[in-house]
């Protein structure tokens, strides 16, 4: 027990930092890399004490980061002859301003692993989409983000996130984590969450576009893209492309919205960027 109540000093608010620490959960999670590569480096975001990372360079070469400048120190020190060695190689800083610099976190194909901060995880995963030598995200999240971007369409929880990730492969949720399984223990579920990539995305327009038909998620998909462009093109677009007129933003799919994408914003036909006018009687009824 004192060494429970020693690691929850480590923990800081400011970093939503909750330590993994059940023997177990580590093993299932590096049981869960996937094993069609086998030779990839890893890349860790948020080593933590290392207790996850003392697994990882087990199986694979390890590229870590921990923005944390005391639990680097604490890193440094416990893997000083993997570092040494050139198994591990340990990044002390925020992980987004690396990315800021450069296309990829590795110099060659790599599988993404993490127990993610909560706060920051929606945006660790986006930038990994973006990354073309990430070929996977193996990460612990709160279920409810996860549950958002491996829903299905029909699904109530499908979103924008949903779509992003069907567009660059597979997702699902492996397994739940209970809290009591952290120190200090969140007030929620972890899921571990597995993202098999096919390709990278790299669209700021696509993700505008998606942020537009999913701003009002349980209204018609019709009414939430009139608010950029014009209803009677959207109309007539939703009939050639053989789209229900009251078709809500969750029940679409994702095929669907390349397509209404393609038309919108690449398609001279249709595409406008800003609606810039609304035609006699195409408001929304």
């Amino acid at each position: 027990m004192e060494k429970i109540k020693n690691l929850k000093e480590f923990a800081t608010k400011r970093y939503g930092q909750n330590f993994l620490k059940d023997e177990t959960i580590l093993e299932k999670i590096v049981e869960a890399i996937p094993k069609d590569g086998d030779g990839l480096d890893v890349v860790e975001i948020g080593s933590g004490l290392g207790d996850l990372t003392k697994k990882l360079i087990s199986v694979a070469d390890v590229t870590a980061f921990e923005v944390d400048r005391r639990l680097c120190k604490i890193l440094s020190s416990t893997f000083r002859d993997s570092i040494d060695n050139g198994k591990l190689r340990l990044n002390c800083g925020d992980v987004l301003e690396y990315w800021s610099r450069g296309d990829s976190l590795a110099d060659r194909d790599y599988y993404l692993i993490a127990n993610l901060p909560y706060y920051i995880a929606t945006n660790i995963i986006l930038r990994a989409f973006k990354d073309s030598r990430c070929r996977a995200i193996l990460v612990m999240v709160q279920r409810e983000v996860a549950e958002r971007f491996s829903a299905k369409s029909g699904d109530r929880q499908f979103s924008s996130l949903s779509v992003l990730a069907q567009s660059v492969g597979e997702s699902k949720i492996l397994f739940d984590v209970n809290p009591e399984s952290f120190v200090p223990p969140p007030k929620v579920t972890s899921s571990v969450l597995l993202i098999t990539k096919r390709e990278s995305i790299d669209n700021p327009k696509f993700e505008s576009f998606l942020k537009v038909a999913f701003q009002q998620p349980r209204k018609r998909l019709l009414k939430n893209l009139s608010a950029r462009y014009a209803k009677g093109e959207l109309e007539r677009l939703f009939h050639t492309l053989n789209i229900a007129l009251d078709i809500r933003p969750h029940q679409t799919e994702t095929s669907t919205y390349h397509k209404l994408y393609k038309e919108l914003i690449e398609d001279s036909r249709y595409g406008r960027e800003e609606k810039k006018s609304r035609r006699a009687g195409s408001t929304e009824s």
